[in-house]
């Protein structure tokens, strides 16, 4: 018994075996695509990074933050001619509430700037959800005041039609940002 030799052991070749080459990935987590590896899981490459964008929600962000900035600008700077702009011949009684509108939104506008430099659908859906609502609680508030006042003019009408529409816009991106990406 101590002097039989234990038989040969076979080496494989990678390159011919591939059944076993792709069981061994498949354990070892290394196969498909990159970003569902356990090694790129581990060194913090996560499916969140793999995200596509919808067409033109760079530039949606981008207009959106602009957009809150100006009027928060105009708000805090000149109170009466925002608010003459939105009610045509109304006067100011008090500009403080304006103001803090003003605040407010330049509060909102950085979480908006902040949000286009970021890759996390969580965050970017939260900013859109966050328009979305603004835009609609806004069209709420300027229609009540409008049937309180009785005044109705070409500006007030055209606010309340570009609110609207920023309304469908950010809730289409909310969406769309929101999908499950397509298996390839």
């Amino acid at each position: 018994m101590a002097g039989k030799q234990p038989p040969p052991l076979m080496k494989k070749h990678s390159q011919t075996d591939l059944v076993s080459r792709l069981k061994t990935r498949k354990i070892l987590g290394v196969g498909g695509e990159v970003h569902r590896s356990k090694i790129s899981q581990v060194l913090g490459n996560e499916i969140k990074f793999a995200v596509r964008e919808p067409l033109g929600l760079r530039v949606w962000q981008f207009l959106s933050a602009m957009l809150f900035s100006s009027v928060a600008i105009m708000a805090l700077a000149l109170p009466d001619q925002l608010y003459d702009a939105v009610f045509d011949g109304v006067e100011v009684t008090s500009k403080t509430p304006i103001r803090l509108y003003g605040g407010a939104l330049l509060s909102i506008s950085l979480i908006m700037w902040n949000a286009l430099y970021t890759a996390e659908k969580v965050i970017i859906r939260w900013t859109l959800l966050t328009e979305a609502c603004y835009f609609g609680v806004q069209s709420l508030v300027v229609t009540a005041t409008l049937a309180e006042t009785g005044l109705m003019s070409l500006g007030t009408v055209l606010l309340l039609a570009s609110r609207l529409l920023f309304v469908i816009v950010s809730i289409y991106y909310y969406y769309q940002v929101g999908r499950k990406p397509k298996k390839v």
